[in-house]
């Protein structure tokens, strides 16, 4: 309550209107009265004053003609209220947690007396692991393609070959370091975790080079400008002419970014202590991840039909069940990969910018969670695809839906080649958000300051999206298992 609107009921203005119009209770006449600049004038008022002032209140502000209600007020779990003033609810917040803890608590208990112990290694790393050998070989062979670029752009800088060439080649270097991973999961029968783990380095050293090949070109075009006299923003923060270094790229090839730079921003030193703490971090929740997996999500898929082949509430009953362990381990891996395992490494390297995502649980549209959920790929996006797409005269929303086919297309690469299922329906559930931001973008438009996009997000994303692609692909993987068997 603000004092200005409350000064009518210092001391001498309540002498002079015994039965004010103003509305407050007692409570708030004693909070305004020690505010008041007729009461508060003195630093340490004597008690027999404070004594004159007490009863004057007791008075004056308890009587019947002294409104009670004064202003248009929002209950405290109100939906315009509850958002704003997040720290008057933080009991309840606190009760959310002790009930959140007690159930799970209750069916970790319940889990174990029904299924007893059921973590084992097999879906993790088989017999088979030992002879994923390929694979690991794989991997290390990817460094090779970075130093192939490294050498054709050293030749783009010396002008041995033309842009048309330069082009070409790295077209082909890009191309090849993705296709190749492919064909050797194809060709070995390997565990999913190996499988998963060489298609994310493969995707990632992808967009390294795409960017790597992409900035370098755009710097040359910039010098050329510059040698004709034109000037250029000083905000491009670019050094010429520029220079084509190996130790800038090797950097750039372990740094937790996907934005090729000559140079970045460098904290002053390592934090040792910080990193040991983080990694503690990193084994706990990879061990709680490995946990829910084994003792909740193994058995409930195990369990169920095909959401498509059988009775849609048995359906619906399953992909509900599957919601929460779901949930729980998807929430886990981002916290360990995007800001343990980042940060570590940004640690590590000296790596200063570390807005590796944003508060994406916040997002009011399904829009805002792809622009804050995941930055390194959201900047390579924006940089190397969407931005290139509007200076082509392509409109905005051709180049969004160019994003996100782009985004469906690595999806299903991460996901169906470890599996050798092609049955898109990882790219289906990416190409589905393209409706959900319009409608979403719809909704936060109509009702604005409302938090209707962010349950739609959750629901669909978390709730419904997920766990049926958990036991879609599920489904289908043992149905490939029991071909080949």
């Amino acid at each position: 309550m603000a004092i200005a609107d409350d000064s009518a009921f210092s001391h001498s203005s309540l002498r002079r209107r015994p039965t004010a119009t103003s509305d407050t209770s007692a409570e708030d006449l004693t909070k305004d009265s020690g505010s008041d600049d007729s009461i508060s004038s003195a630093a340490n008022p004597q008690p027999q004053k404070k004594q004159q002032l007490d009863s004057s209140l007791l008075k004056f502000a308890y009587r019947p003609s002294v409104p009670a209600h004064r202003r248009v007020k929002e209950s405290p779990l109100s939906s315009d209220n509850i958002f704003r003033q997040l720290q008057s609810h933080a009991g309840l917040f606190n009760l959310c947690i002790v009930v959140l803890v007690s159930v799970n608590s209750r069916l970790i208990i319940e889990n174990l007396i029904k299924y007893g112990w059921l973590i084992r290694s097999g879906f993790w790393f088989s017999s088979k692991s030992l002879r994923d050998w390929p694979l690991f070989m794989c991997c290390l062979s990817l460094v090779l393609f970075p130093f192939t670029a490294f050498i054709v752009e050293k030749l783009a800088q010396r002008k041995c070959i033309p842009e048309p060439v330069v082009v070409l080649l790295h077209i082909i270097i890009t191309s090849t370091s993705l296709i190749y991973p492919i064909l050797v999961i194809l060709r070995c029968d390997s565990a999913f975790l190996s499988g998963v783990t060489l298609m994310l380095f493969a995707c990632i050293v992808w967009l390294k080079l795409v960017s790597y090949a992409h900035t370098n070109y755009d710097m040359r075009a910039l010098t050329k400008s510059v040698e004709k006299g034109e000037a250029l923003p000083n905000t491009l923060n670019m050094d010429y002419p520029y220079n084509v270094s190996f130790k800038s790229l090797a950097y750039f090839m372990v740094a937790p970014t996907l934005c090729y730079q000559q140079s970045y921003p460098r904290t002053p030193y390592i934090r040792k202590g910080w990193v040991i703490r983080q990694l503690v971090k990193l084994i706990i929740f990879t061990g709680v991840m490995g946990f829910i997996i084994e003792q909740y999500i193994n058995p409930i898929v195990q369990n169920s039909q095909h959401p498509f082949k059988g009775n849609l509430l048995y359906a619906m009953e399953r992909v509900l069940k599957l919601s929460v362990p779901n949930l729980y381990v998807w929430l886990c891996m981002f916290y360990c990969f995007f800001h343990l395992w980042l940060n570590i490494l940004a640690e590590l390297l000296r790596f200063g910018d570390r807005e590796f995502y944003k508060d994406w649980w916040n997002a009011k549209t399904v829009e805002e969670y792809w622009r804050m959920w995941n930055m390194p790929v959201h900047k390579w996006m924006i940089r190397h695809l969407y931005f290139p797409c509007l200076r082509h005269g392509i409109p905005k929303a051709v180049a969004l839906l160019i994003a996100f086919l782009v985004s469906a297309l690595f999806h299903e690469l991460c996901i169906a080649v470890p599996c050798h299922i092609f049955k898109l329906w990882a790219f289906g559930g990416i190409m589905f958000q393209v409706p959900l931001v319009l409608i979403t973008n719809y909704l936060q438009n109509k009702f604005r300051n409302s938090m209707v996009g962010n349950m739609i997000f959750w629901f669909i994303f978390c709730i419904l999206g997920q766990p049926m692609c958990v036991l879609l692909y599920y489904h289908d993987l043992m149905n490939r298992k029991n071909k080949l068997d």
